[in-house]
């Protein structure tokens, strides 16, 4: 009995160092510094009612289905990584070459994605034409995502520009952390990012909604399975995943994966996560009190990945003159006004984020 309670009291113990860890700075800042150029009335005199629309067609689209919520999201974080915020993933491949679409790593974004990105295009230039960046609509869209689904309402920094040029490919499966990353590579890859590791593990709960292909975590299943995957919810991926290169599909969040909260957390600390590099950050000593806090506080996770979401969110971001404003967010204007910087674009799987 001395012993259950001492277990009880350590238990205790572990879970508010763990909060503490992160709470006793947690309102220090509302907003991370904004960079030059954005800010948060840019469009309030040329286009208004901007946030209204996005927000008023993506309800509608959610309605129907909320599942494309993860799928718009998942577009914001594989744009910013490779290139910075510049919406350069949405430009089409031409006859000279395929686009930063075609990379391994973007193949299993949704179609579906794209096409409601375009139609949010569509219905901005209604009101404000080539006024509001297809990047800023991205970063608006993702907001909007997270929040329809139950998540935080955070404001965004607006003012991005379009890029000119899309990444290569080996680009993109430099700055895109895979599924099989572990702890050490997703730091290091975010610390290149100027993200921290409360960032890492903020940004990775967006994993609390959307679904991932068999061939992001069967390296888990075969040819033997991970010792740190809960035995039942490894049953439960071997009926989902029979054998290699599956095309099924699975939830990333056991609980709730329809809802944005911080039950990917809980995932976490009871083995269920779906990925590597979704339970590396239980396993590993530098982020395991960061789940734990997560998991324990929604309030904290939401405020923390708000945050985090703006830092990611301006991510060599193209402002003032560098640029355009496209009004096909899928191809470049077809006339351009001459700019003073032009985006140089040379800087298989699926991601982490």
């Amino acid at each position: 009995m001395c012993l259950e309670v001492m277990a009880s009291l350590s238990l205790l113990i572990f879970l508010f160092s763990s909060i503490l860890f992160l709470s006793s700075s947690s309102h220090a800042q509302t907003s991370p510094p904004l960079v030059q150029g954005l800010s948060f009335t840019f469009y309030r005199s040329s286009c208004p009612n901007v946030e209204t629309i996005v927000r008023n067609e993506l309800r509608k689209v959610y309605n129907a289905d909320i599942g494309q919520a993860a799928g718009v999201l998942r577009i914001h974080f594989h744009d910013c990584f490779v290139q910075g915020c510049d919406a350069s993933l949405l430009l089409d491949g031409s006859a000279s070459g395929p686009s930063e679409k075609n990379a391994p790593p973007n193949l299993t974004l949704r179609p579906q994605a794209f096409k409601i990105i375009n139609d949010l295009r569509a219905a901005i230039e209604k009101s404000c034409r080539q006024v509001v960046s297809c990047a800023d609509i991205v970063a608006l869209a993702a907001r909007d995502s997270i929040f329809l689904a139950g998540g935080p309402n955070y404001r965004v920094p607006l003012g991005r520009r379009d890029g000119l040029s899309f990444a290569t490919r080996d680009a993109t499966l430099d700055n895109l952390p895979g599924p099989l990353s572990n702890a050490s590579e997703l730091l290091d890859a975010l610390s290149k990012k100027n993200l921290d590791a409360t960032d890492l593990v903020a940004l990775s709960g967006t994993h609390t909604i959307g679904i991932s292909h068999c061939t992001s975590f069967e390296n888990r299943l075969y040819p033997t399975q991970d010792p740190t995957l809960d035995q039942t919810f490894a049953r439960r991926l071997y009926n989902r995943c029979p054998a290699l290169n599956s095309t099924n599909t699975t939830n990333l969040d056991l609980r709730s994966p329809n809802v944005f909260d911080n039950k990917y957390y809980v995932d976490l600390m009871n083995r269920q996560g779906l990925l590597t590099s979704d339970q590396t950050l239980y396993t590993d000593r530098r982020t395991r009190p960061i789940v734990t806090s997560f998991a324990v506080n929604q309030t904290l996770f939401f405020e923390k990945v708000s945050l985090a979401m703006v830092k990611m969110g301006q991510m060599s971001v193209l402002t003032g003159t560098q640029g355009e404003i496209r009004t096909n967010c899928s191809a470049l204007n077809p006339v351009r006004t001459i700019l003073s910087t032009v985006v140089d674009g040379n800087d298989g799987t699926n991601a982490a984020f």
